[in-house]
């Protein structure tokens, strides 16, 4: 596992997360180019996530300003992707 690309978003989930499948259905449905990584099938990027965020809380999504959301709500990733000009 690679750190994220500095020009993408990464979004750090498992399937089993509601709020990893919510967050997932919004960057999808607005068409935003995203890497997720799945922590279940990958279970060593979950220290990553952790280094990323200092909580073991998922999703964790990296946007290409190094700034992260840990658990955002919808409207905070909508805001952070209009702020940055992504949609």
């Amino acid at each position: 596992m690679t750190s994220p690309a500095d020009s993408a978003i990464t979004m750090f989930g498992a399937d089993w997360c509601r709020d990893c499948i919510r967050t997932k259905k919004q960057l999808d449905s607005l068409g935003v180019e995203y890497t997720y990584v799945d922590l279940v099938a990958d279970p060593s990027a979950a220290d990553i996530a952790k280094d990323i965020s200092g909580r073991t809380n998922i999703p964790v999504v990296v946007y290409p300003d190094s700034s992260h959301h840990v658990e955002p709500s919808n409207a905070d990733v909508e805001s952070k992707l209009r702020e940055l000009s992504l949609i």
